[in-house]
């Protein structure tokens, strides 16, 4: 009877061991602590391209906006900070290299490597990046055209409805189309006594100053040949400045108010101003039902703080690839949510992995969401080395949410060789 009793505790124990022993298969992030060993900083085409590299062999890529190719030392400034630590732990990643440079361009160095830490904790865990950043609330995401544009060079209102009517055609039918106009453009220099001031020439050269009435009238006259265009069939936003004072600004706003433009964008500040001024977007917003919208410069949650808190401003509109990071911008999103102000993300020259990264983010933003602005590969190629996009990638103004992990796209690592500068031929090792 003993016997035949232990002989039964034997088998019990010896299937427990066996039981125990078949190899059970954990995500990564689960089973084992990763470290970064390397980050590779290239340049393809004009978008500097990161690559972080882990001792499990998951990798995680980064993109930064094209136009910044000179920003691959500020890549490698960040690669010691980083090394050692577990890039599944994007927060605490992120809390020792913000503090390593303010406004730009480092937010380019932070965002991109935050974009190539979620990749990897995404790959880790097996799943796609808005997993992990509380799932998604939408299963396609609307983006705006403001980038399949065709170059303008002449600035009257029959140019700007026939670019308003080239771009309604376009086969992604977008339901939200943004026009450069005023300061963003040329129109200062080429339409005569446009502005009280002198036209200067040469790169980034400001075009700012107090508009003539001639010149306000021009700039609405072409705002109203667009919509006789668009109609109510399709969005209109402006992109404006920087270069409006308070007054001006203000003006052309309460005179576009029958239009019902979907936004004003960067009137007071924006492209290339290192800082906010919500207190003079406070002289505009408050006394006009136009909707005003700024922050594709501004770096970090905190440079947000005045604009949403004061409200500034309607619609805020960072650029992840600038603000800090998707994480950062989700957390703009919400806040911004809390006290009535929507959200338009700009995010022309992002690249392809940047779209991916939108596409994420977008996924679980709350309900301030509009759309985000939807970029291309530029050049062409960079749809030739990326797998994972969907063909085509825009349906109705609308991008379907993929379920791959990590980003969901990756390089097709041969063909994307081929286009390497040889200073960067070592970057897929």
């Amino acid at each position: 009877m003993i016997a035949a009793v232990t002989s039964d505790i034997i088998s019990s124990v010896l299937a427990a061991v066996t039981y125990l022993c078949v190899p059970v298969e954990y995500p990564l992030w689960e089973r084992v602590s990763m470290k970064i060993t390397d980050l590779k900083c290239a340049v393809l085409g004009r978008n500097p391209v990161i690559r972080i590299k882990t001792d499990e062999g998951i990798e995680g890529i980064g993109q930064a906006e094209y136009a910044k190719e000179n920003m691959k030392w500020l890549f490698l400034h960040y690669r010691d900070a980083i090394i050692g630590m577990d890039p599944t732990d994007v927060e605490r990643v992120m809390q020792r290299i913000r503090r390593l440079g303010a406004f730009k361009p480092w937010g380019a160095g932070v965002s991109s490597i935050e974009m190539a830490l979620w990749d990897i904790a995404g790959k880790a865990a097996g799943v796609p990046v808005y997993k992990l950043l509380g799932g998604k609330v939408r299963d396609r995401v609307r983006v705006y055209n403001g980038n399949v544009q065709r170059t303008m060079t002449s600035f009257n209102p029959e140019d700007f409805a026939e670019e308003a009517r080239w771009m309604k055609s376009q086969p992604e039918n977008f339901s939200i189309v943004k026009q450069a106009i005023s300061f963003h453009t040329m129109m200062p220099r080429e339409v005569p006594d446009y502005f009280y001031g002198e036209i200067e020439t040469g790169p980034r050269s400001p075009r700012t100053g107090v508009m003539t009435e001639r010149g306000m009238k021009h700039t609405i006259a072409c705002v109203e040949a667009m919509k006789d265009v668009l109609g109510d069939e399709v969005g209109l936003a402006l992109d404006c400045g920087p270069g409006f004072y308070p007054n001006d600004a203000l003006k052309f706003a309460k005179a576009l108010e029958h239009l019902n433009v979907m936004w004003l964008e960067d009137m007071i500040t924006g492209d290339y101003t290192p800082y906010v001024l919500a207190d003079l977007y406070r002289e505009v917003t408050p006394y006009t039902t136009t909707p005003i919208h700024t922050g594709e410069q501004i770096y970090l949650r905190q440079n947000f703080m005045d604009l949403i808190e004061k409200r500034a401003v309607n619609i805020v509109g960072p650029d992840f690839a600038d603000v800090g990071g998707i994480a950062e911008l989700k957390w703009i999103t919400e806040y911004a949510d809390l006290h009535g102000i929507s959200m338009a993300p700009h995010g022309r020259f992002d690249g392809l992995f940047g779209l991916a990264a939108q596409v994420q983010v977008a996924a679980t933003l709350p309900k301030n969401y509009i759309a985000f602005e939807y970029t291309t590969g530029d050049p062409d190629w960079w749809y030739d080395i990326v797998e994972g996009l969907p063909d085509p990638i825009v349906k109705d103004s609308h991008i379907e949410v993929w379920d791959a992990p990590g980003l969901g796209v990756t390089f097709d690592v041969e063909a994307a060789k081929r286009h390497l500068r040889k200073e960067d031929s070592d970057f897929f090792d």
